[in-house]
């Protein structure tokens, strides 16, 4: 008896009130909600048995409640109380952004996600978002209804505004995702605490801001074709939507142009500084797109100076050669900055002028060296002759031009070197 009791001592019983902590979740799917006492609760238990019967991660849903005046919050809360891995989130001012942006910078999940509660987007696609984030594939993932694999059920006008919005963003913004506003789509918690405090918008603009500004970072975003149904029951504006996505966009523009958006310094804080090898050999790392861009800003520089210099001839040719020539040089060298070698922001910009002012003295010199030759082999050559040598003798100067600005708009990255050294070395790339 007494060996039993101290064996009993050496192997006491588990404390009831020690309690394991739930596993950390490595996804959370956020479902932002605004007097949803309807379809909340269908919802959520959809999406809940989906999670269970086909996430084989330890999985979460934050209902996020924002600012609801019915019975959003009790039916949320009583969901949290009864189904494991459901919770209820709070927040005193409306905004699904807002939400969003709240909730997913204080997630503990690897990766966050959001549908709406409409649960629109077939649920199947859910696997196919985040494999690619939990991989390191990709930093966010969105469900597109724009592909051609896409199935989606929706109307004309809705069809049209959706189609309109974005080719919108590709032509205004340069964006090159397909679907801005699919309710469905998913990202990397590391990405979204570095990213999300300088997005502003707290409504249904949130999504397009993040998307240019993950863009413009450098960061991989996967598409995911959609099974799509419109939710005839939403509550959406769509008119007062779409005019608050385009102020939207017009902020976002004068934000990235003026370097309001420090780019290059979270371009570095995520490591997208650091660019990968030259795709073709012997040739710098981007210069075939460089060198097609810099062709379109060379082509509209040269008629806009030929223009100017037939405008101001009667000054005299030189005189003309000089005005047109410093005129173009400044609207030419902000054009191959922010177009050329896509350098954005106040950062460096009184520099790179600067050099463009040296590029346009070395210019002048050549091409007021060719006018002065062609005086004095023809003196009574025709204003189009003039224009002409002017011209060719200027293609020679742009030829500098191009391998100048290449170099003072360069890049210091590192390049990865094989495994087997432990040293790196630099280049430079533009």
């Amino acid at each position: 008896m007494t060996e039993l009791l101290s064996r009993a001592d050496e192997c006491p019983d588990p404390d009831p009130a020690v309690v394991t902590p739930p596993a950390r979740p490595v996804l959370d799917v956020v479902m932002p909600v605004y007097n949803e006492e309807d379809d909340l609760e269908a919802s959520v238990r959809r999406l809940h048995r989906h999670l269970v019967d086909t996430v084989p991660y330890p999985a979460r849903i934050t209902v996020a409640d924002n600012a609801s005046t019915d019975a959003t919050l009790a039916i949320a809360q009583r969901l949290a109380a009864e189904l494991p891995g459901v919770r209820a989130v709070h927040l005193d001012l409306k905004g699904r952004g807002r939400a969003l942006n709240e909730v997913w910078r204080d997630d503990d999940a690897e990766v966050v996600a959001y549908c709406d509660v409409g649960l629109s987007t077939d649920l199947n696609a859910l696997m196919p978002l985040i494999a690619p984030l939990i991989s390191g594939h990709s930093d966010i993932a969105i469900g597109t209804r724009l592909s051609h694999s896409s199935r989606v059920v929706r109307g004309a006008k809705r069809e049209f505004i959706s189609r309109s919005y974005n080719l919108i963003l590709r032509t205004a913004m340069r964006a090159r995702f397909s679907d801005a506003q699919c309710g469905f789509k998913a990202m990397r918690t590391d990405v979204a605490r570095t990213l999300l405090p300088y997005v502003e918008d707290t409504g249904w603009f949130f999504d397009t801001e993040l998307l240019v500004l993950a863009e413009r970072v450098g960061l991989r975003i996967a598409e995911v074709p959609v099974d799509w149904i419109d939710d005839p029951d939403s509550s959406v504006d769509i008119v007062s939507t779409a005019v608050a996505d385009l102020r939207g966009c017009v902020r976002v523009a004068w934000a990235l142009a003026t370097g309001r958006i420090p780019v290059g310094e979270l371009r570095r804080t995520l490591g997208r500084d650091r660019l990968p090898g030259p795709a073709i050999d012997g040739v710098p790392y981007g210069m075939v797109g460089q060198l097609v861009r810099f062709c379109a800003v060379g082509v509209a520089s040269t008629l806009a100076f030929a223009l100017l210099f037939l405008l101001l001839r009667p000054l005299g040719a030189q005189a003309a050669n000089f005005l047109a020539l410093a005129i173009t040089a400044v609207l030419n060298t902000a054009a191959d900055r922010r177009f050329t070698f896509g350098v954005r922001g106040a950062e460096g910009r009184a520099r790179h002028h600067l050099f463009g002012w040296g590029v346009f003295l070395f210019g002048w010199a050549v091409t007021a060296g060719s006018l002065f030759a062609l005086h004095r082999w023809q003196p009574d050559a025709s204003h189009a002759v003039e224009l002409a040598v002017l011209v060719v003798s200027n293609l020679i100067a742009t030829a500098t031009r191009f391998v100048g600005l290449r170099w003072v708009f360069r890049r210091r990255v590192d390049v990865p070197v094989p495994a087997a050294s432990s040293t790196t070395t630099e280049r430079s790339v533009a």
